[in-house]
């Protein structure tokens, strides 16, 4: 599973490289800059020098060749930090290559970092460094490169660098080539939220971003996807096993992996029967509200639930079963029917919530968390407590998972959202993640934050991220019923077996991975149609 790093747990690393002796900070700045090099002419292979050079021709490095708008040209944007010094040692390659480079530096150079000063010196004696001012020379460039700032800014862009930064934005939404080191300028990576000015956006945005080591929070959260273009991570050398300190070193946050199939296989077991794969109980709402619970069923049926039972009122007995065959049919009426229901140690999984309506959730959803059975809450049954969410958190137990939209956790934890929605005005700005992780342990459950950065935390401060971005994009996923469609999967999941982490875990990324497997035009009721064909990708 992929490591996220906050911008504290990478300065951790490189810090314990240099004092190791295994790695100068020079040495990291040179092996960065080749990394952008690098992933430019993957990405761009038409940029790409042919043997000899440029365009055939022999590298140029005299001061005299470089800075002319002749062959290919690149503007480079160097800040005042170590992301500067990154962006020198880019322009340094580019010439050897025998590009034209101008390169713009913001704030003065004899305050530049040690590292990054002598990288400043390397360029100067091959070319000239002229100071970040408007208009900025990116009309007709190959190529623009933003090494202005990178994971370590704190605070918004200002006066030039906030121009540049839009400029940048522009010239990357048109479609032109702007590469970010380690982060577009102006991004908070800890949280992928602008640090942006009341009086304007002043954050950048590229087509491709180099990170470097791991990917980053940022690269994943919030606004970060969008800005970032394409991410790349270059490899720089350093241990994957070095001790990383910083917030959250006690419990990194991971990626969402796709699933193990080898798991997955051996929760289908070849001696087993129905039951033995699992009993999920879906709860329906009245009549005209039954949808969003049979479209649940169906998923947990097809993520491999042996069976699943709707429980449904009297008065919506008959609009389901005019509409179900595989699947079950329960009359549950009111709490005490449920409780009857739940007599049946089978049934071993619950998911409460999607069409169930208000009144009928605050009804059921005790009597459910009462069993003690892994169960899922979502839609109503969260809604129905956002007057007194205390009084749902009194209740749940270590198997329940909560799978609130933005929405709804603001409606469970208004405070929490309050801070996540107001403006970061520095970094690192409180984050998704953050966010999540505050919820889990009040709440004292497993809670899956939905959203293209979906985030999943337990109460102990466990978390992973599933990012529906970059080349796992699905934005038709954003189409009513897919919620209850992820609802039944994990649902499903939890009744084959597995605990309520890696359940959200799995059911996340198979659903977006329905979803790509499908493509534009998907509605909610394609998305368990298209598991078993994942399932054949996976090997199963």
């Amino acid at each position: 599973m992929r490591e996220l790093l906050t911008s504290a747990q990478m300065r951790a690393i490189e810090r314990a490289a240099i004092s190791s002796g295994a790695v100068s900070g020079l040495e990291l700045m040179e092996r960065a800059g080749q990394g952008v090099v690098e992933a430019v002419f993957a990405e761009w292979p038409e940029l790409a020098p042919a043997a000899g050079g440029a365009g055939g021709a022999a590298p140029r490095t005299p001061r005299e060749y470089l800075g002319k708008d002749e062959g290919h040209r690149t503007v480079v944007l160097c800040g005042p930090g170590n992301n500067g010094g990154d962006g020198f040692v880019v322009a340094r390659l580019m010439a050897e290559r025998g590009w034209a480079v101008e390169v713009l530096l913001y704030g003065e150079a004899d305050k530049l970092p040690p590292d990054a000063r002598v990288n400043y010196e390397r360029w100067c004696a091959m070319g000239r460094v002229a100071p970040l001012a408007l208009p900025l020379p990116l009309a007709g460039a190959d190529l623009a490169v933003d090494a202005l700032f990178g994971t370590g800014l704190g605070r918004p862009l200002a006066g030039v660098a906030q121009q540049a930064a839009n400029a940048l934005a522009e010239m990357a939404w048109a479609g032109a080539r702007v590469v970010a080191v380690d982060a577009p300028s102006g991004l908070c990576m800890d949280s992928g939220r602008p640090l942006a000015p009341p009086e304007g956006d002043g954050v950048a945005a590229a087509a491709l971003t180099v990170s470097f080591h791991a990917l980053k929070l940022g690269h994943v959260l919030g606004q970060g996807p969008a800005r970032a273009g394409r991410v790349v991570v270059a490899d720089i050398g350093l241990s994957p096993n070095v001790q990383r300190g910083g917030p959250g070193a006690m419990h990194p946050v991971r990626l969402v992996p796709a699933p193990d199939a080898d798991r997955l296989d051996k929760a289908t077991t070849l001696a087993g029967h129905k039951y033995t794969h699992g009993h999920a109980l879906i709860l329906s709402g009245p009549t005209g509200h039954t949808g969003a619970a049979r479209l649940a069923a169906r998923a947990a049926l097809r993520v491999g639930a042996g069976l699943v039972t709707l429980a449904t009122p009297h008065d919506a007995l008959a609009e389901n079963a005019a509409q179900l065959t595989a699947i079950m049919l329960r009359e549950v009426e009111d709490g005490a029917a449920l409780a009857r229901v739940l007599e049946d140690g089978r049934l071993n999984a619950l998911a409460l919530g999607p069409g169930l309506g208000l009144g009928r959730a605050r009804a059921l959803v005790p009597v459910a968390l009462a069993a003690n059975r892994a169960t899922l809450l979502d839609a109503d049954a969260l809604t129905a407590f956002a007057g007194d969410p205390a009084a749902l958190f009194a209740l749940v137990h270590n198997q329940t998972v909560l799978t609130p939209h933005a929405g709804e956790f603001a409606r469970l934890f208004p405070d929490i959202a309050e801070k996540l929605a107001a403006p970061a005005t520095k970094g690192p700005a409180f984050s998704k993640v953050d966010a999540t992780r505050a919820a889990a342990a009040r709440a004292g459950c497993t809670l899956l934050f939905k959203g293209p950065d979906t985030v999943i935390a337990s109460p102990d401060g466990r978390c992973t991220v599933h990012a529906a971005a970059y080349d796992r994009a699905a934005p038709w996923l954003a189409t009513a019923g897919a919620g209850d469609m992820l609802a039944g999967m994990i649902a499903g999941l939890m009744a084959r077996g597995f605990a309520p982490v890696k359940a959200a875990e799995m059911a996340a990324w198979l659903h977006v991975e329905a979803a790509r497997n499908f493509g534009p035009g998907l509605i909610a009721e394609d998305l368990p149609e298209e598991l078993p064909k994942v399932f054949t990708t996976l090997g199963l």
